[in-house]
C-alpha cells in the first residue's frame, strides 16, 4: 500500500534487423556445406551455446522475462522456520 511501484521494463527491439532473413541464410549456409559447396566449418562453442533453452518454450519465457529461480535452499530455509513457528506456537513457547 505504502510502496511505490517498480517501472515497467524496457525491452529493446530492433527495427532494422529481419530475423527471418538471417535464419534464411543460415539454413542455406548449412545446406550448401552439406552438398560440399562450402568447406566444412570449425567446431566452436558458440555455436551450441544456448541450444537447450531455444528448445524449450518455459525456459525461453522466463529468460526473456528476467526472472531468476527460487533455489532449493531458499526454500528449505523458511519451511524449516514455518515449522518451528508451528511447533513453538503450538507448545505454547511464544
Amino acid at each position: 500500500m505504502f510502496t511505490m511501484k517498480k517501472p515497467r521494463g524496457f525491452n529493446h527491439r530492433y527495427i532494422y534487423v529481419d530475423e527471418r532473413k538471417e535464419k534464411l541464410a543460415k539454413m542455406e549456409e548449412s545446406a550448401k556445406r552439406e552438398l560440399g559447396m562450402l568447406p566444412e566449418k570449425e567446431f566452436s562453442p558458440e555455436d551450441i551455446r544456448g541450444k537447450f533453452i531455444e528448445g524449450t518454450t518455459h525456459l525461453k519465457r522466463r529468460k526473456e522475462s528476467g526472472r531468476k529461480p527460487v533455489h532449493l535452499g531458499v526454500m528449505l530455509v523458511v519451511i524449516a522456520i514455518l515449522i518451528y513457528l508451528w511447533y513453538a506456537i503450538s507448545n505454547g513457547i511464544i
